[in-house]
Protein backbone atom coordinates (compact mmCIF):
# COMPACT_ATOMS: atom_id res chain seq x y z
CA UNK A 1 0.00 0.00 0.00
CA UNK A 2 0.98 3.63 -0.47
CA UNK A 3 0.12 6.49 1.85
CA UNK A 4 -1.36 9.45 -0.01
CA UNK A 5 -3.21 12.70 0.49
CA UNK A 6 -6.22 14.41 -1.07
CA UNK A 7 -4.53 17.59 -2.29
CA UNK A 8 -7.56 19.87 -1.94
CA UNK A 9 -6.34 20.41 1.63
CA UNK A 10 -3.66 22.64 0.18
CA UNK A 11 -5.79 24.82 -2.06
CA UNK A 12 -4.09 27.93 -0.69
CA UNK A 13 -0.77 26.79 -2.17
CA UNK A 14 0.43 26.42 -5.73
CA UNK A 15 0.66 22.93 -7.20
CA UNK A 16 4.43 22.87 -6.77
CA UNK A 17 4.27 24.10 -3.17
CA UNK A 18 1.57 21.59 -2.30
CA UNK A 19 3.49 18.72 -3.88
CA UNK A 20 6.67 19.72 -2.05
CA UNK A 21 4.86 19.80 1.28
CA UNK A 22 3.14 16.46 0.72
CA UNK A 23 6.41 14.80 -0.30
CA UNK A 24 8.22 16.31 2.68
CA UNK A 25 5.78 14.53 5.02
CA UNK A 26 6.54 11.16 3.47
CA UNK A 27 3.45 10.41 1.40
CA UNK A 28 3.89 8.58 -1.88
CA UNK A 29 0.67 9.46 -3.71
CA UNK A 30 -1.59 12.42 -4.35
CA UNK A 31 -5.29 12.56 -5.17
CA UNK A 32 -6.07 15.70 -7.13
CA UNK A 33 -9.30 17.68 -7.32
CA UNK A 34 -10.55 18.25 -10.85
CA UNK A 35 -13.90 19.95 -10.33
CA UNK A 36 -17.18 19.65 -8.46
CA UNK A 37 -17.12 20.28 -4.72
CA UNK A 38 -13.34 19.75 -4.33
CA UNK A 39 -12.66 22.40 -6.98
CA UNK A 40 -9.84 22.39 -9.50
CA UNK A 41 -7.24 24.70 -7.95
CA UNK A 42 -4.34 22.43 -8.84
CA UNK A 43 -5.67 20.87 -12.02
CA UNK A 44 -8.00 22.21 -14.72
CA UNK A 45 -8.73 19.24 -16.99
CA UNK A 46 -10.20 21.20 -19.89
CA UNK A 47 -7.05 23.31 -20.13
CA UNK A 48 -4.62 20.40 -19.81
CA UNK A 49 -6.51 18.39 -22.44
CA UNK A 50 -5.96 21.21 -24.94
CA UNK A 51 -2.31 21.88 -24.13
CA UNK A 52 0.13 18.99 -24.49
CA UNK A 53 3.02 21.01 -23.07
CA UNK A 54 1.05 21.95 -19.96
CA UNK A 55 -0.01 18.33 -19.59
CA UNK A 56 3.60 17.12 -19.69
CA UNK A 57 4.67 19.78 -17.20
CA UNK A 58 1.86 18.79 -14.85
CA UNK A 59 2.84 15.13 -15.00
CA UNK A 60 6.51 15.98 -14.54
CA UNK A 61 5.74 18.10 -11.46
CA UNK A 62 4.23 15.06 -9.76
CA UNK A 63 6.69 12.40 -10.91
CA UNK A 64 9.82 14.48 -10.26
CA UNK A 65 8.95 14.42 -6.56
CA UNK A 66 8.68 10.65 -6.47
CA UNK A 67 4.88 10.74 -6.30
CA UNK A 68 2.07 9.04 -8.20
CA UNK A 69 -1.47 10.30 -8.81
CA UNK A 70 -3.83 7.85 -7.13
CA UNK A 71 -7.03 9.39 -8.50
CA UNK A 72 -8.62 12.47 -9.99
CA UNK A 73 -11.61 13.59 -7.94
CA UNK A 74 -14.60 15.67 -9.01
CA UNK A 75 -17.24 14.97 -6.38
CA UNK A 76 -20.48 16.50 -7.63
CA UNK A 77 -24.10 15.68 -8.39
CA UNK A 78 -24.49 14.80 -12.07
CA UNK A 79 -28.08 13.72 -11.31
CA UNK A 80 -29.13 17.07 -9.85
CA UNK A 81 -32.68 17.90 -10.99
CA UNK A 82 -31.54 21.38 -12.04
CA UNK A 83 -30.16 20.57 -15.46
CA UNK A 84 -27.57 23.34 -15.50
CA UNK A 85 -26.00 22.12 -12.24
CA UNK A 86 -26.11 18.50 -13.35
CA UNK A 87 -24.49 19.32 -16.70
CA UNK A 88 -21.61 21.18 -15.08
CA UNK A 89 -20.82 18.24 -12.80
CA UNK A 90 -21.21 15.79 -15.69
CA UNK A 91 -18.75 17.76 -17.81
CA UNK A 92 -16.27 17.84 -14.94
CA UNK A 93 -16.52 14.07 -14.71
CA UNK A 94 -16.13 13.49 -18.45
CA UNK A 95 -13.09 15.77 -18.64
CA UNK A 96 -11.62 14.06 -15.57
CA UNK A 97 -11.96 10.67 -17.24
CA UNK A 98 -10.31 11.92 -20.44
CA UNK A 99 -7.47 13.45 -18.44
CA UNK A 100 -7.07 10.35 -16.28
CA UNK A 101 -6.63 8.29 -19.44
CA UNK A 102 -3.88 10.60 -20.68
CA UNK A 103 -2.14 10.61 -17.30
CA UNK A 104 -2.60 6.84 -16.91
CA UNK A 105 -4.45 7.40 -13.63
CA UNK A 106 -6.69 4.37 -13.02
CA UNK A 107 -9.53 5.94 -11.00
CA UNK A 108 -11.81 8.97 -11.07
CA UNK A 109 -13.62 9.58 -7.78
CA UNK A 110 -17.01 11.23 -7.50
CA UNK A 111 -20.46 10.91 -5.91
CA UNK A 112 -23.29 8.89 -7.38
CA UNK A 113 -25.47 11.98 -7.30
CA UNK A 114 -29.05 12.21 -6.09
CA UNK A 115 -32.05 13.06 -8.29
CA UNK A 116 -35.23 14.86 -7.38
CA UNK A 117 -38.56 13.07 -6.91
CA UNK A 118 -39.93 13.76 -10.39
CA UNK A 119 -38.86 15.26 -13.72
CA UNK A 120 -39.71 18.84 -12.80
CA UNK A 121 -38.18 18.76 -9.31
CA UNK A 122 -35.90 21.61 -8.26
CA UNK A 123 -33.90 19.96 -5.46
CA UNK A 124 -32.51 16.47 -4.75
CA UNK A 125 -34.63 14.14 -2.65
CA UNK A 126 -32.81 11.56 -0.49
CA UNK A 127 -35.28 8.92 0.77
CA UNK A 128 -34.02 7.18 3.93
CA UNK A 129 -37.21 5.60 5.30
CA UNK A 130 -39.36 2.82 3.78
CA UNK A 131 -42.63 4.26 5.10
CA UNK A 132 -44.80 6.17 4.32
CA UNK A 133 -44.79 4.31 1.03
CA UNK A 134 -44.29 7.52 -0.94
CA UNK A 135 -40.59 7.22 -0.18
CA UNK A 136 -40.43 3.75 -1.71
CA UNK A 137 -42.09 5.09 -4.85
CA UNK A 138 -39.61 7.96 -5.05
CA UNK A 139 -36.67 5.60 -4.58
CA UNK A 140 -37.92 3.24 -7.28
CA UNK A 141 -38.43 6.10 -9.72
CA UNK A 142 -34.97 7.53 -9.01
CA UNK A 143 -33.09 4.29 -9.55
CA UNK A 144 -35.02 3.10 -12.60
CA UNK A 145 -35.19 6.44 -14.39
CA UNK A 146 -32.06 8.30 -13.29
CA UNK A 147 -29.40 6.44 -11.31
CA UNK A 148 -29.07 3.21 -13.27
CA UNK A 149 -29.48 4.73 -16.79
CA UNK A 150 -26.96 7.51 -16.11
CA UNK A 151 -24.27 5.31 -14.61
CA UNK A 152 -24.74 2.55 -17.15
CA UNK A 153 -24.02 4.98 -19.96
CA UNK A 154 -21.34 6.95 -18.11
CA UNK A 155 -19.73 3.79 -16.80
CA UNK A 156 -19.35 2.50 -20.35
CA UNK A 157 -17.68 5.79 -21.31
CA UNK A 158 -15.20 5.45 -18.45
CA UNK A 159 -14.53 1.80 -19.25
CA UNK A 160 -13.92 2.62 -22.91
CA UNK A 161 -11.24 5.06 -21.70
CA UNK A 162 -9.66 2.51 -19.33
CA UNK A 163 -10.72 4.34 -16.18
CA UNK A 164 -12.55 2.98 -13.12
CA UNK A 165 -15.14 4.98 -11.19
CA UNK A 166 -14.76 5.34 -7.42
CA UNK A 167 -18.07 6.39 -5.90
CA UNK A 168 -17.78 7.75 -2.38
CA UNK A 169 -20.42 6.23 -0.11
CA UNK A 170 -21.74 9.50 1.26
CA UNK A 171 -24.98 10.51 2.92
CA UNK A 172 -27.27 12.64 0.79
CA UNK A 173 -26.55 10.60 -2.35
CA UNK A 174 -28.20 7.55 -3.89
CA UNK A 175 -25.12 5.39 -3.31
CA UNK A 176 -24.21 5.72 0.36
CA UNK A 177 -23.83 2.16 1.72
CA UNK A 178 -22.13 -1.05 0.57
CA UNK A 179 -25.53 -2.41 -0.48
CA UNK A 180 -26.42 0.58 -2.67
CA UNK A 181 -22.95 0.49 -4.25
CA UNK A 182 -23.31 -3.20 -5.09
CA UNK A 183 -26.82 -2.61 -6.44
CA UNK A 184 -25.51 -0.04 -8.91
CA UNK A 185 -22.45 -2.15 -9.75
CA UNK A 186 -24.68 -5.11 -10.61
CA UNK A 187 -26.73 -2.93 -12.94
CA UNK A 188 -23.99 -0.77 -14.49
CA UNK A 189 -20.96 -3.05 -14.46
CA UNK A 190 -17.67 -3.62 -12.66
CA UNK A 191 -16.32 -0.23 -13.73
CA UNK A 192 -18.33 0.99 -10.74
CA UNK A 193 -16.61 0.60 -7.38
CA UNK A 194 -16.22 2.37 -4.07
CA UNK A 195 -14.01 5.20 -2.97
CA UNK A 196 -14.41 3.83 0.54
CA UNK A 197 -14.23 6.35 3.37
CA UNK A 198 -14.60 4.84 6.88
CA UNK A 199 -15.77 8.16 8.32
CA UNK A 200 -19.06 7.88 6.44
CA UNK A 201 -19.50 4.28 7.53
CA UNK A 202 -19.13 5.05 11.22
CA UNK A 203 -21.78 7.77 11.37
CA UNK A 204 -24.22 5.53 9.53
CA UNK A 205 -23.64 2.73 12.06
CA UNK A 206 -21.64 0.55 9.64
CA UNK A 207 -18.44 -1.18 10.77
CA UNK A 208 -15.76 -0.19 8.21
CA UNK A 209 -13.99 -3.55 8.55
CA UNK A 210 -17.18 -5.33 7.57
CA UNK A 211 -17.75 -2.82 4.75
CA UNK A 212 -14.28 -3.69 3.46
CA UNK A 213 -15.14 -7.39 3.52
CA UNK A 214 -18.54 -6.92 1.86
CA UNK A 215 -17.13 -4.79 -0.97
CA UNK A 216 -13.70 -6.40 -1.18
CA UNK A 217 -15.08 -9.89 -1.79
CA UNK A 218 -16.67 -8.42 -4.93
CA UNK A 219 -13.45 -6.58 -5.94
CA UNK A 220 -15.51 -3.43 -5.58
CA UNK A 221 -13.04 -1.14 -3.78
CA UNK A 222 -11.33 1.15 -6.28
CA UNK A 223 -9.90 3.76 -3.91
CA UNK A 224 -9.74 4.48 -0.18
CA UNK A 225 -9.98 7.62 1.96
CA UNK A 226 -8.46 7.86 5.44
CA UNK A 227 -10.68 10.01 7.64
CA UNK A 228 -12.06 9.42 11.12
CA UNK A 229 -15.35 10.15 12.89
CA UNK A 230 -16.31 10.59 16.52
CA UNK A 231 -19.88 10.18 17.74
CA UNK A 232 -20.95 12.21 20.76
CA UNK A 233 -22.75 9.82 23.15
CA UNK A 234 -25.02 12.58 24.50
CA UNK A 235 -25.77 14.59 21.37
CA UNK A 236 -26.56 11.52 19.27
CA UNK A 237 -29.44 10.74 21.60
CA UNK A 238 -30.79 14.23 21.00
CA UNK A 239 -30.24 14.64 17.27
CA UNK A 240 -29.77 11.12 15.90
CA UNK A 241 -27.29 10.17 13.20
CA UNK A 242 -29.11 12.25 10.59
CA UNK A 243 -28.20 15.41 12.51
CA UNK A 244 -28.88 18.35 10.19
CA UNK A 245 -26.85 20.93 12.10
CA UNK A 246 -23.94 22.55 10.33
CA UNK A 247 -20.58 20.81 10.67
CA UNK A 248 -19.40 24.01 12.32
CA UNK A 249 -21.67 23.35 15.33
CA UNK A 250 -19.12 20.95 16.74
CA UNK A 251 -20.09 21.27 20.42
CA UNK A 252 -23.72 20.33 19.74
CA UNK A 253 -23.52 17.92 16.79
CA UNK A 254 -24.20 14.18 17.16
CA UNK A 255 -21.04 13.35 15.24
CA UNK A 256 -18.12 15.05 13.57
CA UNK A 257 -15.21 14.23 11.31
CA UNK A 258 -11.78 13.85 12.91
CA UNK A 259 -8.20 13.23 11.92
CA UNK A 260 -7.15 9.56 11.80
CA UNK A 261 -6.63 8.30 15.34
CA UNK A 262 -8.79 10.96 17.00
CA UNK A 263 -12.08 9.13 16.56
CA UNK A 264 -10.93 5.52 16.72
CA UNK A 265 -7.74 4.01 18.08
CA UNK A 266 -4.83 2.86 15.98
CA UNK A 267 -5.72 -0.82 16.51
CA UNK A 268 -9.04 -0.14 14.78
CA UNK A 269 -7.22 1.51 11.89
CA UNK A 270 -4.75 -1.40 11.73
CA UNK A 271 -7.73 -3.76 11.47
CA UNK A 272 -9.13 -1.72 8.58
CA UNK A 273 -5.82 -1.74 6.70
CA UNK A 274 -5.39 -5.46 7.33
CA UNK A 275 -8.89 -6.11 6.01
CA UNK A 276 -8.07 -4.10 2.88
CA UNK A 277 -5.01 -6.22 2.18
CA UNK A 278 -6.90 -9.41 3.02
CA UNK A 279 -9.47 -8.73 0.29
CA UNK A 280 -6.79 -7.78 -2.22
CA UNK A 281 -6.79 -3.99 -2.04
CA UNK A 282 -3.12 -2.99 -2.09
CA UNK A 283 -3.38 0.49 -3.54
CA UNK A 284 -3.45 3.97 -1.98
CA UNK A 285 -4.72 5.09 1.42
CA UNK A 286 -5.50 8.75 0.75
CA UNK A 287 -5.69 11.08 3.77
CA UNK A 288 -8.63 13.49 3.72
CA UNK A 289 -8.60 16.26 6.33
CA UNK A 290 -11.94 17.62 7.55
CA UNK A 291 -11.20 18.02 11.26
CA UNK A 292 -12.61 21.25 12.69
CA UNK A 293 -10.44 20.98 15.80
CA UNK A 294 -7.11 21.04 13.95
CA UNK A 295 -5.44 23.20 11.35
CA UNK A 296 -4.98 21.60 7.95
CA UNK A 297 -1.23 21.21 8.40
CA UNK A 298 -1.51 19.75 11.89
CA UNK A 299 -4.38 17.42 11.04
CA UNK A 300 -2.64 16.11 7.94
CA UNK A 301 0.69 15.69 9.75
CA UNK A 302 -0.90 13.81 12.65
CA UNK A 303 -2.75 11.53 10.25
CA UNK A 304 0.53 10.70 8.50
CA UNK A 305 2.20 10.11 11.87
CA UNK A 306 -0.58 7.73 12.96
CA UNK A 307 -0.81 5.80 9.71
CA UNK A 308 2.86 5.37 8.84
CA UNK A 309 3.63 2.78 11.57
CA UNK A 310 0.69 0.55 10.60
CA UNK A 311 0.49 0.79 6.81
CA UNK A 312 1.88 -2.26 5.03
CA UNK A 313 3.94 -0.84 2.20
CA UNK A 314 6.08 -3.84 1.24
CA UNK A 315 4.87 -6.44 -1.29
CA UNK A 316 3.54 -9.67 0.14
CA UNK A 317 6.18 -12.37 0.50
CA UNK A 318 5.86 -16.13 0.37
CA UNK A 319 4.44 -17.85 3.44
CA UNK A 320 7.65 -19.70 4.33
CA UNK A 321 5.88 -21.37 7.27
CA UNK A 322 3.20 -23.01 5.13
Amino acid sequence: MKLGVFMVLFGDRSLEEALDFAASRGVKAVEIGTGGNPGNKHCKPAELLENETALKNFKRAVESRGLIISALSCHGNPLHPQKKLAQADHEDFINSVLLAEKLEVPVVNTFSGCPGDHEDAKYPNWPVAPWPNDYQEILKWQWENKVIPYWTETGKFASDHHVKIGLELHGGFSVHTPATLLRLREAAGEVIGANLDPSHMWWQGIDPVQAVHILGRENAIHHFHAKDTTIDPVNVNKHGITDMQSYSQMLDRAWQFRTVGYGHDIKTWADILSALRLVGYDYVVSIEHEDGLMSIEEGFTKAVHNLQPIIMDEPLGDMWWV
